[in-house]
């Protein structure tokens, strides 16, 4: 175990997040004390005083590293960033390691750079500034600046104000997978419920809708979960009430994540045809065969390319497929032979994700065993995605982080010039108010300037709770807490 002590609360949630970046496998304690109340070999301190904050780093009690940085508490922003330089110029020089993303461990880098370019900031300008202030590397200062631009152009007709967006979330899976923490759950044991759980989501969206109808909606998205877990009236049901509750007069995109391709037939997909929907996800995360039996796939390779093709004859025209990088037992060969599959598919759109451990996750509960299988990422992985996505005719047009990322890398959206996907960008950009209805469902407010807080958008989530049975139940208290909340935020 790594101890932090920190002479007084500041910042600990930031101190954690970078030296973790530096020690990925080792459980890492920030504490607010005066001594260390650990027997570990690798001690940290941070010590704030009126002007200046310190880090020193010790090893079995020998000092192998220490710094001091002048602060300004006025600015709590560039006292953070100093801070944070400051640790990370001490770690650096003691593990002989740079990080590709620098200081920043914070989930929307490109964020960052959209808000330089708002302000008239030139690319140039913008580079030097991330270099500056967050030591973020070449190749990933150029990628944010680059993604920034696209994003700018791909949201230039979306209305912000008086806009908004709709996730709808479907928790049902044919299984659930090793790394996932989303709120899912086996359609084998909730399928009696489903048309309940149908039941509660409509209530929901009729509530929605109302409620926003003075508002534009932009784009609509369909997650889960997955969302073709539905049998086909269902998923009839499903659309027919978004298409006829809410006024889609101002939408630019809708899209219906298929995702597992076990769970797509031709039947789902002339449903969305039928809906007039042609954006969809057909997600493998690898094509190898040993890696989805190791993390609870249950499909084949195979259906993946025939749900894909059968697709493609149907008529979609903008379908995407996810890819992760990092797991159990795969290594540079491996994810090289997945993307060489994936190219001779030639989707519209690539989502390259960087392998993320989180807690919820079975894989973070049996962690040791299959970090012994090996979970790999690197400069040379991502850059080989990266040349694949290129050769394919797609760009990046969307980046974000996770905490935990395997490689302390990065998730990257890849499309086709007209194939990009508006939602992706808006929910990691939080420029605009998206709606979610569902379990486990988190809306989110973007708020303008105000008087209280008048140099930024403000971020305000309410929340519905992630158990199906507690949804279906509770749908009633679901709606009165989103009315509270509106009530209160809307005026």
């Amino acid at each position: 175990m790594i101890e932090v002590i920190v002479n007084r609360p500041s910042f600990e949630y930031d101190i954690h997040s970078l030296v973790k970046a530096f020690f990925p496998k080792e459980d890492v304690q920030v504490r607010v004390q005066e001594t260390f109340s650990e027997e570990t070999s690798l001690r940290m301190s941070v010590a704030f005083t009126d002007r200046t904050v310190t880090f020193h780093l010790t090893e079995n009690g020998e000092p192998k590293g220490e710094g001091a940085s002048d602060i300004d508490y006025a600015d709590r922003k560039e006292t953070k960033n100093r801070l944070k330089r400051l640790i990370y110029g001490t770690l650096s020089e003691y593990t002989g390691q740079t990080l590709p993303w620098g200081t920043l461990t914070g989930i929307r880098p490109t964020k960052i750079a959209m808000g330089l370019l708002e302000q008239g900031k030139k690319n140039v300008e913008i580079a030097d500034y991330m270099r500056r202030t967050y030591l973020t590397s070449n190749e990933k200062t150029a990628l944010s600046v680059m993604i920034a631009n696209r994003e700018q152009y791909i949201l230039r007709n979306i209305d912000y104000q008086d806009g908004y967006s709709l996730y709808v979330g479907i928790p049902f899976c044919p299984s659930i997978c090793l790394y996932c923490s989303f709120s899912s759950y086996p359609l084998s044991r909730w399928r009696k419920r489903v048309d309940e759980y149908l039941d509660a989501l409509c209530r929901e969206l009729d509530y929605l809708s109302e409620r926003f109808r003075q508002r534009k909606l932009n784009t609509v998205y369909v997650g889960g979960g997955t969302p073709t877990t539905l049998e086909p009236r269902q998923l009839d049901r499903l659309l027919t009430k978004l298409q006829t509750c809410f006024d889609l007069t101002h939408l630019q995109e809708f899209t219906v994540e298929a995702g597992r391709p076990d769970s797509i037939t031709r039947a789902k997909l002339q449903v969305l045809l039928d809906h007039g929907i042609d954006r969809i996800s057909i997600n493998p995360q690898t094509m190898n065969q040993q890696t989805l039996d190791v993390i609870g796939r249950r499909h084949t390779v195979a259906q993946v390319e025939e749900a894909y093709r059968l697709a493609r004859e149907m008529g979609f025209s903008h379908i995407n497929m996810d890819l992760i990088v990092g797991l159990p037992g795969e290594g540079y060969e491996d994810v090289e032979r997945t993307m060489q599959r994936i190219t001779e598919l030639a989707p519209d759109s690539v989502t390259v994700h960087s392998l993320a451990i989180k807690r919820a996750a079975r894989l973070n509960l049996f962690k040791e065993q299959y970090e012994e299988m090996g979970l790999e990422n690197n400069m040379q992985i991502m850059d080989m995605t990266a040349r694949h996505c290129a050769e394919m005719g797609l760009s990046p047009y969307y980046l974000y982080r996770q905490k935990n990322m395997a490689g302390n890398f990065e998730n990257v959206g890849y499309a086709k010039v007209d194939k990009a996907g508006i939602y992706n960008i808006l929910i990691m950009e939080e420029k605009q108010t998206i709606l979610a209805a569902g379990a486990g469902a988190i809306s989110k407010l973007v708020l303008p300037p105000s008087e209280r807080y008048p140099d930024e958008n403000r971020i305000e989530r309410v929340e519905n709770v992630k158990d199906v049975g507690q949804y279906i139940d509770r749908i009633d208290e679901m709606i009165e807490r989103k009315e509270r909340f509106f009530a209160e935020h809307l005026r």
